[in-house]
């Protein structure tokens, strides 16, 4: 089987190393996978920069207009938590495209991944949390505009609960959005998905995997998807420094690997994005983030077998 990877060398740029935001663990992620054997020119793909009809799709034009010409206030850029560059709007333009062709691949090849994506922060008409524009509402509102599939299930077991992307896709009854989040981390403020599963701090692996795998399958029975975009953020982990709960390595790769098994087992199309995860090391947070990437490679090899 093929496993389809979608990145683009201007999603690491250069970057302050005193800034919290690991932004070379992209480059870093598709690195490893190339020593790891599993990308190969045959099986990466490239994205295009984002047309504004497109991030209108889930966007306020003016909101968009701020970001792209670099008139964002004080505030607003607070809020953001990266400051503005060229670098940073390419970047910025370029991975909504990456998420959505991650999804057309998908579509055909049962999973693919994207090394990058899951900004689900980002809301209608301002950026949060590292997050500009939301990637995940931004796909999931094109796809069913385009009518290639009916019901798309956002599953997002990133340690902080996706609040943009629950405002964003509220008023979409064919998106549902899940989050799987630590109760207690941010966004302080709590948005209202379709459903919400509260983690509490410090919870360890068994807890961890139980409450994710009913979470699972209480969204899939709620939403009866054809498609599913699963945000696979690795700062669940206990070493995290915005975590606060304590997923090992092993709990991790338990958790990406019952999820897209269970996709491949209900014949669900399933796009994977990275989402959150911080670490000084991002060597070693980038090897974190490709346990999503292994895991799909593993069970679509054991599908040919």
């Amino acid at each position: 089987m093929f496993l389809p990877l979608v990145t683009h060398p201007d999603y690491s740029y250069d970057f302050s190393e005193k800034h919290r935001f690991p932004m070379q663990k992209f480059r870093l992620l598709h690195q490893y996978l190339i020593e790891q054997g599993i990308a190969t020119k045959g099986n990466t793909y490239r994205p295009a920069r984002a047309k504004l009809a497109l991030l209108e799709q889930a966007h306020c034009p003016a909101y968009l207009a701020r970001f792209v010409e670099n008139n964002q206030d004080k505030k607003e850029l607070r809020r953001m938590g990266l400051p503005w560059s060229e670098g940073l709007l390419k970047r910025t333009l370029i991975s909504p495209v990456g998420t959505l062709l991650t999804c057309h691949l998908a579509l055909k090849h049962s999973i693919a991944c994207h090394l990058a994506g899951g900004t689900h922060h980002a809301h209608y008409d301002f950026a949060s949390g590292y997050c500009i524009l939301n990637d995940l509402a931004i796909a999931a509102n094109s796809l069913l505009a385009q009518g290639v599939v009916k019901k798309v299930l956002i599953f997002d077991v990133d340690v902080h609960q996706g609040d943009g992307t629950a405002r964003i896709l509220s008023t979409n009854p064919q998106a549902f959005t899940c989050s799987i989040h630590c109760e207690k981390n941010f966004p302080a403020r709590k948005a209202v998905s379709d459903l919400d599963i509260n983690i509490p701090a410090a919870a360890d692996d068994e807890t961890y995997l139980q409450m994710m795998a009913d979470g699972f399958e209480q969204a899939v029975n709620l939403s009866k998807p054809d498609f599913i975009i699963y945000d696979a953020g690795v700062d669940v982990f206990v070493d995290d420094p915005l975590g606060l709960i304590n997923i090992s390595l092993e709990g991790i790769r338990k958790r990406d690997s019952y999820v897209l098994a269970r996709c491949l087992a209900l014949n669900i199309p399933v796009a994977t994005v990275i989402g959150g995860g911080y670490d000084k090391d991002e060597k070693v947070l980038a090897m974190r983030h490709a346990i999503v990437v292994q895991e799909a490679n593993r069970l679509l090899q054991k599908v040919c077998e």
